[in-house]
């Protein structure tokens, strides 16, 4: 489990090119609004937010790309359950640009979610 590392994810924005930095930037903003109790985290080397507690599960991760950023659930069911439209999607994440952001409506979407599905047990081994 990684530790809450602030510092590591400021390093990661602040090593992107400027658009894609203040998109990242303000995504880091609106996801911290969401989840305000969770912990800023680099997970599988991409900044996102788990929940508190020493078994806490990962809500959502982001990242940049040379042509587009992402934002990842987690989870490989998520996704699929949204009609993320018109942006373009794959099985654990939503792409998007910095010049066309997720709207806030789908963030909150994908986040709620997510967290139903931890809450409901999703990944829970026996």
């Amino acid at each position: 489990m990684s530790p809450a590392d602030p510092a590591s994810v400021d390093a990661y924005i602040a090593a992107l090119p400027p658009d894609q930095r203040d998109a990242l930037t303000d995504l880091r903003a609106r996801l911290n609004a969401l989840l305000p109790d969770h912990i800023e985290v680099m997970s599988y080397a991409m900044p996102g937010f788990r929940q508190p507690g020493p078994k806490g599960k990962m809500v959502a991760g982001y990242a940049a790309f040379a042509k587009h950023l992402g934002l990842y659930p987690h989870s490989g069911s998520v996704i699929p359950r949204i009609d993320c439209s018109p942006f373009k999607t794959s099985k654990s994440g939503v792409l998007f640009t910095p010049d066309r952001p997720l709207p806030d409506a789908l963030l909150r979407q994908i986040i709620e979610t997510r967290q139903a599905e931890i809450a409901a047990g999703y990944g829970r081994k026996g």
